[in-house]
């Protein structure tokens, strides 16, 4: 197959790097001295299902220059959507499947808008992967899995997923990473908003892991009731989330590493410009309009707008 990977971050990095290992035509899209490395160097990554290198790597500035492909791995960060959207016309045919893996759930519509919802396949990625350096990327933890499907799923008789779905699930699962098949991709969505938008606000506000977060009676509290507002807001949006889904959440949270950290945090406490409007802003926004009160989600993104305002996108 030939995939594009718009965003050689974690994400990016991570499953594009498995795919072109495996044989696939990757093009990795990146800036700066990412960009170069990733050109000298290969596509380092620091694994622990196994340290890999793509060397050599076919790796641009440019996605105009790419062509139409069969797959766009849409992996940049919500704060740099806006002129990459630009660009993403000339990577799309007929064809060709647009995997968006931002955090959140706002994504999926904000790519149709530019691209029409039948080239969007709404995406959840599920992994603890970073930048570490240029042309490096470290795989810390969590199920590596890439999970997308039709915007509208429609298998008819066959009960089968479309081809172009088929084909690229099969291509995840054979570079080594995971492509579960989702129930339902957007009640997939929100259960990870539900999971990474309360981790990550309570984790910039008090500086803390996951361990921390799970460990300590109060912030544990903290952390179930930031959930329970989020599966508010997602039922009273018609979404189908799990019956027992704050359960659920609290188990997998238990059973990950516990000095992981979420990419907001990171990029808060170091002065970046966060996601914070597409997640904690996100939930305050689309209560709102949905006759939701979100007390909690309120405080932090206060809090946080207050204590990192030069963090925030311009």
């Amino acid at each position: 197959m030939r995939i594009a990977v718009l965003g050689t971050g974690g994400i990016g990095g991570y499953f594009g790097g498995r795919l072109a290992a495996s044989g696939h035509d990757v093009t990795f899209v990146a800036r700066g001295a990412h960009l170069e490395a990733i050109r000298d160097r290969g596509l380092q990554v620091a694994s622990v299902a196994g340290d890999f290198t793509v060397h050599p790597a076919s790796a641009t500035d440019d996605p105009t220059s790419v062509g139409t492909v069969d797959a766009v791995l849409f992996a940049v960060k919500t704060w740099q959507m806006a002129p990459v959207l630009e660009t993403l016309p000339s990577l799309v045919g007929a064809t060709t499947a647009v995997v968006t893996t931002q955090n959140g759930v706002e994504a999926p519509d904000q790519v149709a808008a530019v691209v029409g919802r039948g080239a969007v396949l709404p995406g959840i990625a599920k992994i603890f992967a970073f930048i570490d350096g240029p042309g490096r990327i470290t795989h810390a933890g969590g199920p590596a899995s890439l999970a997308f499907d039709e915007w509208e799923p429609d298998m008819g008789a066959t009960g089968r997923p479309s081809e172009r779905v088929q084909r690229l699930r099969e291509a995840v699962a054979a570079s080594g990473a995971a492509s579960p098949v989702p129930d339902d991709i957007w009640a997939e969505l929100w259960s990870k908003m539900l999971m990474v938008v309360p981790f990550g606000g309570l984790g910039a506000a008090l500086a803390a892991t996951l361990g921390q977060l799970r460990e300590d009676p109060a912030r544990r509290a903290l952390l179930r009731d930031a959930m329970r507002e989020v599966e508010a807001l997602a039922r009273a949006r018609g979404i189908r989330l799990p019956e027992k889904v704050v359960d659920g959440t609290m188990a997998f949270v238990d059973d990950q590493p516990a000095d992981a950290t979420t990419s907001l945090q990171r990029d808060l406490l170091e002065g970046r410009p966060s996601e914070l409007d597409a997640w904690t802003g996100a939930v305050v926004r689309l209560a709102a309009e949905s006759g939701v009160d979100v007390p909690l989600h309120r405080l932090l993104l206060e809090v946080l707008r207050s204590r990192h305002p030069d963090a925030l996108p311009d």
